[in-house]
């Protein structure tokens, strides 16, 4: 059978992910990897959650755990999360959260409700790859989301307009992002909120990292900034993605949503019809060792990460040639480098790969159009101290060849 003459349009749109692929390189020995950006699985809560699983499987809630459960997710967790919200300056109730399988369905979700084909999505230039991935498939437009340029939302507007749709919705990853490992600070923020006001778009913030901060002080989320203004979350424009995945476990691909209860009900029905619901017995775990030990674990793998950045800046100031520039997090997973233009990091790969056993991802992977070539993003969270001085001494070794 001809497969390609019965697979809908949105089909071209979908490609492999290379950060995916180049996680297949961590099983090979020789290879020093800065290349997936994925927690270190030696600092799980292993112990915890054997004993969360056990509890859970062998008590009460044994039947329900295993059962088919409601699509808003476990209420006690929900209601955990709805506490976390509150913290950091979202008040909210367990009605404002959905469960998701992970961030990343959370995105798709949010793709598959806000845009039809042709219409603007705004992104960092450079963004998230896992998002192109999430809503290329509903056939967007893409246009540049620069928070330091004085672009109106007319010319934003007007630009959706030529392409043959409308801005729907603008996607910020505003802490330590994934890949640039930077921070957007409150005035821009604010700027970015009053944006989406103009242009009465909503606002995706992805706050996968939010709790890896190991410098400086946190600064409030845009959701947190717009209920201010407006008083409830009820009247927030703003969706915030939270996850599990890089605070306790991404195996167990628990993250959620936060907004509005009218945009959350259709997220509901979205749930219902692609999987029912998350696993249950992967949210009573991740809700049993949320409460019991939060904190603390975070606190730990704060720590950890943060060595392990302070050792990689410390080697590029050491090892880097002229004419690199690099970000510096305030934490996160990642650093971002700048090559001399005209170098490409698709090509710096393949000869890291062969001549110094490096890994790491080409930018250009982040950008929609293809761009920024000259860049590279490089992840200290899964590298021990002499690892990342190793690895990044082979790298400068290859750069000023």
């Amino acid at each position: 059978m001809k497969w390609e003459q019965v697979f809908a349009s949105r089909a071209s749109r979908m490609k492999a992910s290379e950060i995916r692929e180049l996680l297949k390189l961590l099983d090979q020995p020789d290879i020093l990897s800065f290349a997936g950006g994925i927690p270190d699985p030696a600092l799980f809560p292993t112990a915890a959650f054997q004993s969360a699983i056990a509890d859970i499987l062998s008590g009460p809630r044994a039947e329900a755990a295993l059962q088919y459960s409601v699509s808003e997710g476990y209420k006690p967790l929900r209601d955990w999360i709805a506490g976390q919200m509150a913290r950091i300056g979202v008040p909210c109730d367990a009605d404002n959260i959905l469960i998701t399988s992970g961030s990343q369905q959370a995105l798709d979700y949010l793709g598959k409700l806000f845009l039809s084909p042709r219409d603007t999505a705004l992104v960092g230039w450079p963004t998230y790859l896992g998002a192109l991935g999430a809503f290329n498939a509903y056939e967007p437009e893409y246009d540049r989301l620069d928070p330091h340029t004085n672009r109106t939302a007319a010319d934003y507007a007007d630009t959706a307009a030529a392409k043959g749709g409308r801005v729907k919705f603008a996607y910020m990853s505003v802490d330590f992002a994934n890949p640039t490992g930077e921070t957007l600070d409150a005035a821009t923020r604010h700027g970015m909120l009053q944006l989406a006001q103009d242009l009465d778009i909503a606002i995706i913030e992805d706050a996968a990292y939010q709790s890896l901060r190991f410098d400086g002080d946190a600064v409030p989320p845009i959701l947190a900034l717009e209920i201010a203004q407006k008083g409830s979350i009820e009247a927030a424009r703003t969706l915030y993605c939270g996850s599990f995945s890089k605070s306790l476990a991404p195996g167990l691909r628990v993250g959620w949503i936060c907004g509005a209860r009218e945009v959350i009900g259709k997220l509901v029905l979205m749930k219902q019809a692609a999987d029912l619901h998350t696993s249950t017995l992967n949210q009573m775990a991740i809700a049993d060792v949320a409460v019991l030990m939060f904190e603390g674990h975070v606190a730990k793998i704060r720590a950890a990460y943060r060595a392990r950045r302070d050792a990689m800046l410390a080697a590029l100031t050491t090892h880097m040639p002229a004419g690199i520039t690099w970000t510096r997090p305030e934490g996160g997973m990642f650093i971002w480098i700048t090559l001399p233009v005209g170098m490409d990091g698709a090509d710096l790969l393949a000869r890291s790969l062969q001549s110094q056993k490096v890994a790491f991802v080409p930018g250009s992977a982040f950008f929609a159009d293809g761009s920024g070539r000259n860049t590279i993003r490089l992840s200290f969270s899964r590298a021990d101290e002499a690892t990342i001085g190793e690895g990044i001494k082979r790298l400068g070794i290859l750069l000023r060849s």
